[in-house]
């Protein structure tokens, strides 16, 4: 059984390399890292562009739209402060190909392969929002 006073596992936010990401979800926006020069997508985030070798880059905002990838629906707890059954997703974003977001859904929804997804930002407290996926 959950321990309903268990708290939620919570990103870093001030990580050099990922904090632009939480600023953002606590915006209600969803970004992704790009490089400033060529404009490739630099995901998961780095400083360094693997396609030009530009160190500059930047955070560009996306659609929030996507099509789901992969699911895995998860029926054994492993923490406290996340009840079974939930539902693990992995979006492929619409308008930023090659990058693929993780996501929680609770439950065990009927998902299928390609499905759309849209993004929804979740407040889990001291200031933290995530973006999660839903189905659209």
């Amino acid at each position: 059984m959950a321990d309903a006073a268990a708290p939620r596992l919570l990103p870093v936010e001030d990580d050099v390399d990922t904090a632009g990401f939480w600023e953002a979800a606590r915006r209600g926006e969803l970004v992704v890292r790009a490089c400033a020069s060529c404009g490739a997508f630099l995901h998961l985030p780095r400083a360094y562009c693997h396609e030009c070798g530009s160190w500059e880059g930047r955070w560009a905002p996306v659609s929030g739209r996507g099509r789901l990838h992969s699911w895995t629906v998860v029926e054994h707890q492993v923490h406290p402060a996340y009840p079974v059954p939930y539902t693990i997703v992995l979006v492929d974003l619409d308008d930023a190909p090659g990058v693929r977001l993780v996501g929680h859904l609770s439950g065990s929804p009927h998902l299928t392969d390609g499905q759309p997804m849209q993004v929804r930002f979740e407040p889990v407290g001291d200031g933290t929002v995530l973006p999660q996926w839903e189905p659209a």
